[in-house]
């Protein structure tokens, strides 16, 4: 539907009232747009979030939502979980394909099972198709919105041609814009409902308890315990804590599997995940108070491994990973923490040997066959060149979206003498780092030096053709 860019005014309005009713005209299309990321909590609307990878969180989450992604018909669907470097407690889809979760809601969570319903409720938003669903319900009461609009210019028209000075002609105008909000977040409750049903069934079916879910509901309760009298209900995105809580305990009562625990071997392994992820994202003094010296466990140990190095005491940190190793040599993260750690040190021939045992142990794991080609080129080893460019180009035809990765590749192909590559490769680098006119350049430069129609000349050409979006999403 095409919307009118401009209004005249033929009836004569008030000038201020035939102002606001231009701008209600110009914006209401905005407007519905806006309300689409009503879908979504907050962080979903940031443009450009810090997205991070983590070989060891994302397999766990995998396997947290294997079972329940096959519960929801969508086994085969090959969804992603995609974190998110942000300390709050949140979780939202935007397509049929990604779970986004925030690192804050992974580490708030004390239980797999606090987490796997929170995703599973997220599984309930894609398997009922709620987001194109919403994108229609939006397109009908966009239209709605703006017949309302039309005859409230007409209402005014008519109080501005009387004698009327009572009334209230932009509360007619502004009338239309609140139909649409309150209409779009009615549907949007609903929907919410029907995830937290879908996400109950899916945890039933897998033998799985619903608890988590109501514990992580109890806690959005207490947040809003002292705003909850002062808030307009059908202002919020979600239903409100107390209502959803009340039909989650409803449901949880009648499972049978209400009572049943995380397995040990899972719990250890979330345990280890939020101690990767407050070693990694806290600053000091806080990891120390959450895992002081007195605390032997493996998760603590873990946590002031990755504090020690991460804060410049790289020689001390190795030697806690090393005793992390010799506790469990068939952990491949511990490897791989100390390849990561001795290749921000600077040392990346030492760092070469534990990212192979960690591939090793993986299978192969692109991200860590990544960092191990990132190691082979920061060694400056030219025999090695070769062995970089194929671990690197294994890692990026399984993630073509890092931007760090196009960049140690047009290394490497330097290293080697192929310009062409190392060109296109740069070019690729800026691509996906959101710098569209020097990629432009880039890939320009060496579509010269590729013959005409090779696979190299049609990844540049595409490059210098490509038309950017409003948001490029930037992956490092």
């Amino acid at each position: 539907m095409m919307l009118p860019t401009r209004l005249d005014n033929p009836q004569g309005l008030p000038a201020r009232v035939a102002r606001k009713a231009l701008r209600l005209a110009a914006h209401i299309g905005a407007f519905a747009a806006a309300l689409a990321l009503v879908v979504q909590p907050a962080a979903a609307q940031q443009k450009r979030p810090n997205i991070i990878r983590d070989v060891e969180i994302e397999t766990l989450l995998r396997d947290y939502m294997r079972p329940i992604w096959a519960a929801a018909g969508l086994g085969q669907q090959n969804i992603r979980v995609v974190l998110i470097a942000d300390p709050s407690f949140n979780a939202f889809v935007m397509d049929g394909k990604r779970i986004f979760v925030n690192t804050g809601a992974l580490m708030q969570s004390e239980t797999p099972n606090e987490i796997i319903g929170v995703l599973a409720h997220e599984t309930g938003h894609i398997a009922g198709g709620h987001l194109a669903r919403m994108r229609q319900q939006m397109e009908s009461a966009q239209t709605i919105a703006i017949a309302a609009m039309l005859l409230a210019i007409g209402g005014v028209a008519a109080t501005a041609g009387s004698n009327n000075v009572g009334g209230n002609p932009a509360g007619l105008i502004a009338g239309p814009q609140e139909m649409i909000r309150r209409s779009l977040l009615a549907y949007q409750r609903g929907e919410e409902q029907s995830a937290d049903r879908a996400a109950v069934s899916y945890l039933t079916a897998t033998k799985q308890s619903p608890r988590g879910m109501v514990k992580t509901f109890e806690r959005f309760q207490n947040d809003q315990i002292f705003i909850s009298q002062r808030v307009d209900p059908y202002v919020l995105s979600h239903p409100m804590a107390r209502e959803r809580i009340a039909a989650l305990e409803d449901l949880a009562a009648k499972s049978p599997y209400l009572n049943v625990k995380d397995p040990p071997a899972l719990q250890a392994r979330h345990d280890m995940m939020r101690a990767k992820l407050v070693g990694f994202t806290e600053r000091g003094d806080t990891i120390a108070r959450r895992y002081p010296l007195s605390d032997n466990s493996l998760p603590a140990r873990y946590a002031r491994a990755i504090s020690t190095y991460r804060f410049g005491n790289v020689q001390e940190g190795v030697r806690q990973i090393d005793a992390l190793i010799a506790e469990q040599p068939g952990n491949p993260y511990f490897y791989e923490l100390k390849g990561q750690a001795l290749l921000e040190a600077g040392r990346a021939r030492d760092a070469t040997a534990p990212l192979r045992k960690a591939s090793e142990l993986t299978g192969g794991n692109p991200l860590i066959r990544t960092m191990l080609g990132q190691s082979l080129v920061e060694s400056g080893d030219k025999a090695s060149t070769d062995e970089a460019i194929r671990e690197l180009n294994f890692g990026l035809q399984r993630d073509s979206s890092s931007s760090s990765s196009w960049r140690y590749l047009a290394t490497a192909y330097g290293q080697k003498g192929d310009i062409p590559n190392a060109d296109l490769a740069s070019a690729q680098s800026a691509f996906y780092g959101g710098d569209y006119k020097l990629a432009r350049e880039l890939a320009g430069r060496a579509r010269q030096k590729f013959p005409l129609g090779s696979p190299g000349w049609l990844k540049a050409d595409d490059i210098v053709n490509f038309k950017p979006p409003n948001m490029p999403v930037r992956s490092q």
